[in-house]
């Protein structure tokens, strides 16, 4: 067995950075940054829920129609309806948060009702077998899970994106 000795060629300050490998920040300038919310507008929550509402009930309509089960449609509807549901409370409160001047606040109140998003979509996913019968938890999972890709395909089909993608493709 080997003896393992520190080293003693390590500078004596290893944790700080080398200022030449960071590129330079440069601040943008007020015409700048108008330029980029211009090319990036913000995207709509409503909009993307109003997506996952149609994702959901269109999953919910192929598990019925491709098993014939009642049962299995109202699963995978209530696993979107976990997805929604939630999401809709916190657009809901992030929108009438807007006007709220303090950016430490607003930061705090996103923190705050994305927890209760979370602690919702928790709590009714633990009650999804005593709100449905016959549960099958394959169709709600695939409700559930289909309906929360939205996020990632909303953001890539966001209108800057499509925008860029049109202009490489020609």
């Amino acid at each position: 067995m080997s003896k393992i000795t520190p080293r003693t060629d390590a500078p004596a300050c290893a944790d700080v950075t080398d200022e030449a490998s960071e590129p330079d920040f440069k601040p943008l300038s007020a015409e700048e940054a108008q330029q980029w919310r211009e090319k990036n507008p913000p995207q709509s929550a409503w909009r993307v829920l109003r997506v996952q509402v149609g994702v959901g009930v269109l999953v919910a309509l192929l598990a019925w129609a491709v098993t014939g089960q009642a049962r299995m449609a109202w699963s995978a509807a209530y696993g979107a309806l976990a997805v929604v549901l939630p999401a809709a409370l916190f657009a809901r409160a992030l929108s009438r948060q807007k006007a709220v001047a303090n950016a430490g606040a607003a930061l705090v109140g996103f923190f705050v009702w994305e927890m209760v998003k979370i602690a919702l979509t928790v709590a009714m996913l633990f009650a999804a077998p005593r709100l449905v019968s016959q549960l099958s938890w394959l169709a709600l999972l695939a409700g559930f899970v289909a309906t929360m890709k939205v996020y990632w395909v909303a953001l890539w089909l966001h209108p800057a994106r499509r925008a860029s993608l049109k202009k490489n493709l020609n």
